[in-house]
């Protein structure tokens, strides 16, 4: 069931009368029955990967804890019996136990994801190097991807890490459990929420506010309208420029990254703007996964930015247990004595740093277009981390560096990398995506480019002016909501005026969104991860 079609909007608009209509105590059900019927929408099949990651976290959080309060009870029980040795001896016995318990529903849920989504990865690479020695190729699964398994899987992971690091109580109920995990809204693209962010608006039993409905209702819009306005129509240029690398080199590789800037910041924003309007009608809060991420004046500010709900994710859940880990730290104190404390002190920097953009670069996707986009990322903030002592040294010489000019060439230059980098995402072949960014600048055509504005590959002269003036109004409200968000903004004015600016953008979805002849309905594109 896509997020654009007229049967989710009736859905979600049955599910809101339902969990208001009902009594309080059935809104845990009514929220669960919607996220089983409308993952079943995506194959009934499917709902067992989400069942078996929900039951593994459930039980396994449970045992954490049941071991871990039995553990304190004993001890405290027999404090006075037992000798300092004893108790370190009992202590060191049982965190290994809530290690085994921790690792074991990790490696189960984590099995579950690698299976479905990179066993084919596996036998790709496998396969290729069969070749080399003539020896028989294996056959692929073809295992079809569950939908948004990687979300779904990695919510459940850090509620297990955080029980056992016992930030977190394991919640008993397997209703609720079951909930937290199958929230329909961020079933397809996230956010990656935490359960302790969730937890308690997701079980409120409060009555309908009619000011958090109209404000999730104004942001739904809002999130169609990047949509079906902007990303779908734009969606025609970057296939049929990426489609056909034979054709379009040069000028041409340089228009298809800025469609596809544009095309998936107004896809994947307006998708996270429908989960969270949709979750704040409900009265639920979730976490906010962007924060203008194109003002930023640099690449590590732009993933501070950007999907910020996975960036913590691995940031609090791979970079600081790597970088503290105890292995790191013996392979820092061999490399400060065998390399010096220049190279040993950014040796757990620089490993943390590379595994966690290796495994971002393959959470995207199994390809190895992904990895090297993972990596990639990775060299450049390092780079600019090495160069920071340059920087400053620059800052305090050249005061012109510190103007307001200076800062629009640094939010180019930034997005010139992010969307250099993307070419990769764009071409899905490492090769050939190299090519492609090289030849911009030895294969010309910048001026065929120019002069063919009004006929772009793929698009419309309608296409391309309703998308241009889509975009200009989404930077508008960019620049709008760098102090305060619009929605509070608008509050402040006139209900009139509010009411008008709503009905404009509503009929601008319904006049000028990308359906109907000619237009395929097209699924978001983080969906695909």
């Amino acid at each position: 069931m896509l997020f654009t079609s007229a049967a989710f909007i009736i859905f979600v608009m049955a599910v809101i009368l339902l969990y208001y209509l009902l009594p309080a105590v059935c809104r845990t059900y009514v929220l669960l029955a919607a996220g089983v019927v409308f993952y079943c929408f995506s194959g009934v099949t499917n709902l067992l990967y989400l069942a078996a990651a929900a039951a593994v976290t459930f039980i396994f959080a449970i045992l954490i804890e049941n071991r871990r309060e039995a553990s304190s009870a004993y001890m405290k029980e027999h404090k006075a019996e037992l000798s300092a040795e004893a108790r370190k001896s009992l202590k060191k016995k049982n965190a290994g136990k809530l290690k085994r318990l921790l690792l074991i529903g990790l490696l189960l849920d984590l099995g579950m994801l690698a299976v479905v989504k990179y066993t084919d990865f596996v036998i790709y690479n496998v396969n290729g190097a069969l070749r080399l020695f003539g020896g028989t190729e294996l056959s692929f699964l073809n295992i079809a991807l569950p939908m948004g398994i990687s979300f779904y899987v990695f919510q459940s992971l850090s509620y297990l890490i955080d029980v056992y690091r016992g930030k977190t109580k394991a919640q008993r109920d397997p209703f609720k459990y079951a909930l937290f995990v199958s929230f329909f809204p961020q079933l397809v693209q996230g956010p990656i929420s935490r359960y302790d962010d969730m937890a308690e608006s997701l079980y409120n039993r409060d009555p309908f506010s009619s000011d958090k409905f109209f404000r999730g209702f104004e942001c739904f819009i809002y999130g169609f309208f990047k949509k079906l306005v902007i990303a779908d129509r734009l969606l025609g240029g970057v296939k049929e420029i990426t489609a056909n690398p034979e054709n379009y080199t040069g000028g041409w590789v340089f228009l298809g990254m800025v469609l596809y800037a544009a095309e998936l910041y107004c896809d994947f924003t307006g998708g996270i703007d429908i989960t969270i309007s949709i979750a704040e009608m409900l009265g639920i809060k979730l976490k906010e996964n962007f924060d203008r991420p194109y003002f930023s004046k640099s690449l590590k500010e732009f993933w501070n930015r950007w999907h910020i709900t996975m960036g913590t994710w691995f940031t609090d859940y791979i970079f600081y247990p790597v970088s503290v880990s105890p292995w790191m730290l013996k392979l820092s104190r061999w490399s400060r004595k065998h390399l010096g404390d220049t190279v040993g002190k950014r040796v757990p920097v620089y490993v943390s740093c590379i595994l966690v953009w290796a495994a971002t670069g393959i959470w995207h996707g199994a390809s190895w277009n992904f990895v090297v986009w993972g990596l990639l990322n990775c060299v450049v903030l390092l780079v600019s981390q090495e160069l920071d002592p340059l920087y400053t040294a620059a800052y305090k010489k050249l005061p012109f560096l510190k103007s307001r000019p200076w800062d629009v060439v640094k939010i180019i230059r930034t997005m010139f990398i992010v969307a250099s980098l993307r070419i990769l995402d764009c071409y899905r072949d490492v090769p050939l995506s190299f090519r492609m960014f090289f030849g911009m600048f030895t294969k010309g055509r910048w001026g065929e480019m120019l002069k063919g504005w009004s006929t772009l590959p793929g698009l419309t002269v309608a296409d391309a002016v309703v998308a241009g003036c889509g975009i200009v109004l989404v930077f508008v409200v960019s620049l709008l909501g760098r102090h305060e968000d619009v929605r509070d903004r608008l509050k402040k004015r006139h209900f009139a005026l509010r009411f008008a600016l709503y009905y404009l953008l509503f009929m601008a979805v319904i006049i000028f969104g990308a359906y109907g002849i000619g237009y395929d309905q097209a699924q978001f594109i983080y969906n695909q991860f």
